[in-house]
């Protein structure tokens, strides 16, 4: 039953990052593209906490939250950056 669920779980996930890989590439401006950014360290966290899971090992989810705050700096600095005068548009 556990195999089922996390091959589910990794099919929505891979999915998910596909379509915001699609949004990376194609984002009309740059805050759309730092957003697919973040989703895209978000959807990699939750690969590595379902891997975790399903492996057993829960030493990968401190790999994983490392990642979200290495995620959560970079977008509160882009914040920063159009906070004082940085480019919206391309």
């Amino acid at each position: 039953m556990l195999a089922t669920v996390t091959t589910f779980v990794f099919a929505i996930l891979g999915f998910a990052l596909l379509l915001a890989l699609w949004r990376l590439l194609r984002g009309p401006t740059l805050p759309d593209r730092v957003v697919a950014l973040e989703l895209t360290a978000s959807l990699t966290v939750g690969f590595i906490a379902v891997d975790a899971i399903a492996i057993g090992v829960s030493s990968m989810l401190d790999v994983a939250v490392v990642l979200a705050l290495t995620a959560f700096l970079a977008a509160v600095g882009f914040a920063r950056y159009l906070e004082f005068g940085g480019r919206r548009d391309e």
